[in-house]
């Protein structure tokens, strides 16, 4: 309201645009994401993805937009005069000035019977002082180590694991496992709380499971588990879905967080204090891009409502693939020419570049010449070679030696004779000759 009054001191008069965007303001600012319970009624779903219906009752109506980047994780589909229950933001179309609610999410109606059952058991818990701030136990400043309890296939578990990593690398964290939905979760978490107490070995217990519907929250708002929490040494944070998500553990627990990441941060402290305020800052970037990408879109469905007449979309096209046809053909015509161009010039290239088929001719038998002459030459070369290696061998044969007169002597070992000191006297040896050999007896030797 203060927005409008300064822009009325301002200026005496708003534009239309400038009246409808500080409406769409101020609505944003002053309602929070809130649970709408209503009848659908004139559903569309447009080519886009987008839905678009109004949620009434008895007294009132009032439209809904749901983007397609939030419906498509929706396993069912919405139809004219289901019961069913939003969360949405309440918000103003600027363009055509329709207040609306731009839905997060929806669900069937039917959750009165289980949130009866919530609010009988929150008032019977709260009269015995299982919520009484008296109670609860403040959280250590500086844990050694902290304790979780949670299902290992939770995806909360990693974002609190994620979290701790980021904020406190070094800090000691045991998990305790437990399903947190489903027949019997409830007997499980209340046997995991009383075991984590039991065990004493942590400085602070985190309880927490991600978001969902209360039938998948459940677990947690059952009296076993509200009374494990309390009768538990240690404190508790819990950290059970969304920040708009309530159980009876969120009243018994010690502190609790609108989220498991939120938990995470609780429990242990921060580095670094700009950290956390530009985390701050980029979530409100995001959400008024968020809702900036949304107005757009619903602008763009609007747009699509305004369509030509077929017959002149039809003529249009017609037209269109007239004038392609025309480009087609006069661009078939050029890249024709082209090529024949191209044919011409590679044609006098071959012309120019012919080869001299008798000059080839001679030139090879010339070479088949030279090569045969080459050939005899080498072999006249390598015969040469042989003679004198055969030469060189004859001149080393040991048999040349013997028919000039000499002999070989062997000791009784056949061991060849060099030296007289390999013999003594009376020692037989044997004389090789160049024909033939014959044995003596050593009668005498010298140096």
């Amino acid at each position: 309201m203060n927005l409008i009054m300064e822009m009325e001191i301002a200026r005496a008069v708003l534009s239309v645009g400038e009246l409808n965007r500080s409406a769409k303001a101020l609505l944003e600012q002053a309602f929070p994401l809130l649970w709408v319970a209503g009848e659908i009624s004139n559903i569309k779903c447009y080519g886009s993805g987008h839905w678009y219906f109004s949620l009434k009752d008895e007294d009132a109506q009032v439209r809904c937009v749901m983007f397609r980047d939030k419906n498509q994780y929706l396993d069912w589909q919405p139809r004219d005069g289901m019961r069913v229950e939003v969360r949405a933001l309440v918000t103003l179309y600027h363009a055509r000035g329709d207040f609306q609610l731009s839905v997060e999410t929806i669900r069937r109606a039917g959750s009165g019977t289980l949130f009866e059952a919530f609010e009988q058991l929150k008032v019977r818990l709260g009269k015995e002082g299982l919520f009484a701030p008296e109670r609860k136990k403040p959280l250590p400043h500086f844990p050694k180590q902290i304790g979780i309890i949670t299902s290992p296939a939770a995806a909360a578990l990693h974002d609190v694991l994620s979290t701790l990593q980021r904020r406190m690398p070094s800090m000691p964290v045991i998990v305790y496992p437990t399903p947190v939905q489903g027949a019997g979760a409830s007997t499980r978490i209340a046997a995991a709380v009383q075991k984590a107490g039991d065990r004493a070995e942590c400085d602070v217990l985190i309880l927490c499971r991600g978001g969902g519907a209360i039938e998948d929250l459940w677990a947690f708002n059952e009296e076993i588990v509200a009374r494990a929490i309390a009768a538990c040494p240690i404190p508790i944070i819990s950290g059970i879905g969304h920040e708009t998500d309530f159980t009876i553990a969120d009243f018994v627990a010690d502190v609790r967080a609108p989220t498991p990441t939120g938990a995470s941060q609780l429990v242990c402290p921060d580095r670094e204090e700009l950290i956390r305020l530009g985390e701050i800052l980029l979530g409100r970037m995001r959400g008024g891009m968020q809702r900036c990408i949304e107005s757009r879109m619903q602008h763009a469905d609007m747009l699509e409502c305004r369509l030509l007449h077929p017959g002149k979309r039809i003529n249009d096209r017609l037209a269109y693939l007239e004038r392609l046809r025309k480009r087609l053909a006069d661009s078939w015509v050029r890249h024709s020419e082209s090529k024949n161009w191209r044919l011409r010039e590679i044609d006098q290239r071959i012309t120019i570049a012919s080869p001299d088929i008798s000059r080839l001719a001679e030139r090879q038998r010339e070479l088949g010449w030279r090569l045969r002459r080459a050939v005899a030459v080498r072999l006249e070369t390598l015969a040469m070679n042989v003679q004198r290696r055969q030469a060189d061998l004859t001149h080393l044969n040991p048999k040349s030696v013997l028919e000039r007169g000499y002999s070989i002597a062997f000791s009784a070992d056949g061991e060849v004779l060099r030296n007289s000191d390999q013999i003594d006297v009376g020692d037989t040896i044997r004389v090789t000759f160049a024909k033939g050999w014959s044995k003596a007896s050593v009668t005498g030797r010298g140096e």
